[in-house]
């Protein structure tokens, strides 16, 4: 059972990465943020039927990149030179989650490109560690997240750093308290099994920031589902 949820998780990651890839060239300048999100719902629906998202559908915009996922900040519209983040979480077959963030870089403005450069980049490197280090608490893992931002040179823009996920609501199944997130305050092993004995799988999420310059960028993606 818990292989076919391994095996559901890849397939609908690799949905969700598809409907991105539909969903970035129709981004245009002028377009808000809710028009974005009306798009994803639009595709999302035409593409794989989806009816439902696991949480808010999240399209960030110039300085609402530096907003952390519970704030609403007010709706932005694209503009020249600008930078855009998405997070969505479309459901599959009515029970399967995804979660998946990307940034993308409208122009040729060095420092955003560079920023999309280094999410990409340090989410890569934590990913590695986590897999040579799996015997980490959420707590470790977010500090160890923390420190890799100023390593890059930015700031890290997130009360935690991911988060499990499963089938829908996973939330309601397994719990919602920083013991499911890669939280400060998560003193668990993240390799420890589930309330049901089994294994659970992680969200990693890397958002960094520049107040300087008022901007962000977000990159999300399937931690431990290659384990």
């Amino acid at each position: 059972m818990m292989a076919d949820l391994k095996q559901n998780l890849i397939k609908a990651r690799n949905k969700a990465i598809n409907l991105f890839e539909i969903i970035k060239p129709q981004i245009k300048l002028g377009m808000t943020e809710k028009q974005i999100t009306d798009l994803i719902y639009a595709e999302g629906g035409k593409l794989y039927g989806i009816q439902k998202h696991w949480h808010k559908k999240i399209a960030r915009i110039g300085e609402n990149t530096l907003c952390p996922y519970k704030d609403n900040p007010t709706n932005l519209a694209l503009k020249e030179d600008d930078i855009i983040f998405l997070d969505f979480g479309p459901v599959f077959e009515d029970n399967c989650e995804a979660d998946l963030g990307r940034t993308i870089v409208f122009g040729n403005d060095e420092l955003k490109l560079k920023l999309k450069k280094d999410l990409e980049l340090a989410f890569t490197e934590a990913k590695n560690f986590y897999q040579k280090n799996i015997n980490l608490t959420g707590a470790e893992f977010y500090e160890y997240i923390y420190n890799l931002a100023i390593k890059y040179g930015w700031k890290y823009g997130s009360p935690y750093a991911g988060h499990l996920i499963g089938n829908f609501p996973h939330e309601q199944i397994l719990g919602d308290n920083p013991e499911q997130y890669i939280h400060p305050e998560n003193h668990e092993l993240m390799s420890n099994l589930d309330k049901f004995n089994q294994p659970r799988y992680w969200i990693l999420e890397i958002h960094f920031i520049d107040e300087k310059n008022k901007f962000g960028g977000f990159y999300e993606d399937l931690l431990n589902c290659e384990l």
